[in-house]
């Protein structure tokens, strides 16, 4: 039995998961509500919450898989990229439940984590696949070889999928997650009402910088009145780009690697405009989409895996260099 545990961003989270990949247990608390003042996640406010959250979340997820820590045979956490802050404290609670049980640690990536979301049962994707990685803070597409393996094709040039919903929907004066709120405005709207370019960059790489000053232009121009008039319009068809971009890319590496399977992971992947023009690509479960410590505990089975004591200088990471 393997405990993972997540706190990169503004999820706390653990969860009990099977060498098998059967899930035992999987408990999330979200900061969402705390940051939404804020349009955003302020890393001191994160940090700071996982210190309250961590031990309880842990307790939970043992209690509702119905194992105790003598029934753990290793510890996950994932080590990055993330807010640093908040990475340590997943990472200090994560040594400290190892050492006491002298068990084995294993430091996860945080997006192999979202990779390793399809290997969990009960219809696990076996490689290889054209991976669309999609959230707050990465978009990258990943030629996945095999379980732990993968090869990096294309990533963004500025804004990440997740951040670019994040600014629209600021823009748009929507709340903060942006992605959720831009997804359930945009099905009042008309998703060819306004034209948005995304910019066509060199090779399998994003750019959708100039995207969201399209749609900040647009907003300037129709003035304050109609644009709220027409706000369910202009998320519509902001999203409608987005998803234009992230699907042509996709399905491009895909066929250019000759991989036939196309899967999404990330917190974008849970938008149901996305899903819809992906019919034939395996998504992450809904409720594996955004981050969460099943997935660290399904990649730590395929990962590096460092025997006590050698984990006590490990260290968290901030960024993918």
């Amino acid at each position: 039995m393997i405990l993972g545990i997540e706190t990169s961003c503004d999820e706390t989270a653990a969860a009990v998961v099977s060498e098998a990949g059967e899930v035992h247990s999987s408990v999330v608390s979200s900061q969402a509500e705390l940051h939404s003042p804020y349009g955003g996640v302020v890393p001191e406010v994160a940090s700071r919450h996982h210190l309250e959250l961590v031990l309880p979340v842990l307790r939970r997820a043992l209690d509702d898989s119905g194992t105790t820590m003598g029934d753990i045979d290793r510890v996950a956490v994932t080590q990055g990229p993330g807010l640093v802050g908040a990475l340590l404290v997943g990472i200090s609670a994560a040594k400290a439940l190892a050492w006491s049980r002298r068990l084995p640690l294993a430091p996860v990536d945080h997006l192999d984590g979202h990779v390793a979301s399809l290997y969990l049962g009960p219809n696990p994707l076996a490689p290889p696949f054209l991976c669309l990685l999609a959230s707050g803070g990465h978009t990258l597409l990943l030629a996945v070889g095999g379980h732990g393996s993968s090869e990096r094709l294309g990533t963004t040039l500025d804004d990440a999928a997740g951040e670019a919903f994040d600014k629209g929907a600021r823009l748009l004066g929507l709340g903060y997650p942006g992605g959720a709120a831009i997804d359930g405005l945009a099905r009042e709207g008309d998703p060819e009402a306004f034209r948005f370019p995304v910019a066509r960059v060199e090779g399998l790489d994003f750019s959708f910088s100039g995207l969201k000053t399209s749609l900040l232009y647009t907003v300037r121009d129709l003035g304050v009145a109609e644009a709220e008039r027409r706000k369910a319009d202009l998320a519509a068809s902001y999203q409608r780009a987005l998803v234009r971009a992230l699907v042509g890319r996709a399905r491009e590496a895909a066929e250019l690697r000759g991989l036939d399977s196309l899967a999404v992971v990330g917190g974008v992947a849970a938008n149901s405009e996305l899903r819809r023009a992906l019919p034939d690509a395996r998504f992450a479960p809904l409720e594996l989409c955004t981050d969460n410590a099943a997935m660290i505990a399904s990649a730590a089975r395929y990962g590096e895996m460092l025997p006590y004591p050698h984990y006590l200088e490990l260290d968290a990471y901030a960024s993918l260099s």
